[in-house]
């Protein structure tokens, strides 16, 4: 398909009905590729990454910088502050507005982030929203610190295939997953299958691929950039505006290994050490999730990747 073809498409407004979603693990270089993309179809970005909705996090979570986001515009990024809360429900529901009015300018959403489970729920869908119970979900963390493995035997016990899809390790999952069985009477997986999709289109899906090495060799590179730029000082700073240490996104890597160094429990050397060995870690469970989910795998080439958009587009006409 030619660039031409394209933006003649452009001007008769057939972007409506169609969103790509770019996913893949974390330092392939997603932000980036999306704004070559953006400025070339033309669309406009939106968040998909759970850290970037939050203010006055900026360099543990490598967030776009003002200049990246004059190029083209953003969406879902500083939308909250660092103690609000926000799930996969309400992400879905607000990203499903703004993709709505990006159409409506002519534009392709392209949908951005390292958050696999956002992307799905806008996919898919999600349940009919269950409440929260957060005194039970203290008791249930509290159980799983006395005693590591027993939300998970307890899912397993009550709940078998859901228990099959979450890691034991995922304590959010699992706290979730139980609070939906003590809140409804019902099985997750029961739950989780009454889906009501939230938004009529047609998805193409790409994730970025680089080879391990390259992959584990940009992460360290990235750990270390990250600290030089102030991760440490910036941690520091959200808790002396009177966050407390224990709000979700200072629980994220990065942050999480910032604050034991600021307790004087880990050394500068040994904290970059952590948090290189936990990204690859978490690269690795996102590879794992973004397989599973049917994304088309490719390298973070500008070129290819709006070749391949290009037919896309075509396909849909």
């Amino acid at each position: 398909m030619g660039r031409t073809h394209l933006l003649r498409t452009m001007e008769r407004n057939e972007m409506k009905g169609k969103v790509l979603l770019l996913g893949g693990p974390t330092a392939t270089g997603k932000s980036a590729l999306a704004i070559e993309v953006a400025e070339v179809l033309p669309g406009e970005v939106i968040n998909a990454d759970s850290l970037l909705f939050y203010r006055h996090l900026d360099i543990g979570t490598a967030k776009p910088s003002p200049q990246e986001r004059n190029r083209v515009p953003h969406h879902l990024i500083d939308i909250l502050d660092p103690d609000q809360e926000f799930d996969a429900y309400r992400y879905s529901q607000t990203a499903r507005q703004v993709i709505q009015e990006v159409w409506s300018r002519g534009k392709l959403p392209i949908v951005v982030g390292g958050t696999g489970f956002y992307m799905k729920a806008l996919v898919e869908g999600l349940p009919p929203m269950v409440d929260k119970n957060y005194s039970l979900r203290k008791r249930l963390l509290e159980e799983e610190e006395t005693k590591p493995g027993t939300l998970h035997a307890r899912l397993q016990e009550i709940d078998p295939q859901a228990a099959a899809r979450i890691h034991p390790r995922d304590k959010v999952r699992l706290v979730r997953a139980l609070e939906i069985f003590r809140l409804t009477g019902r099985p997750p997986h029961q739950v989780w299958r009454d889906r009501r999709p939230p938004l009529e289109a047609s998805f193409l899906k790409i994730a970025l691929h680089l080879p391990r090495e390259e992959l584990y060799a940009r992460i360290d590179a990235r750990a270390v950039k990250m600290v030089e730029k102030g991760v440490v000082e910036e941690t520091q700073k959200v808790l002396e505006m009177g966050y407390p240490p224990t709000i979700k996104p200072l629980q994220a890597i990065g942050y999480r290994e910032a604050l034991i160094y600021l307790q004087g429990q880990l050394s500068k050397e040994d904290m970059i050490k952590e948090i290189q060995r936990k990204t690859k870690n978490y690269a690795k469970r996102q590879i794992t999730w973004f397989k599973k989910e049917g994304f088309l795998w490719l390298p973070p080439h500008p070129h290819k990747i709006l070749e391949m958009v290009e037919d896309w587009i075509e396909a849909q006409l």
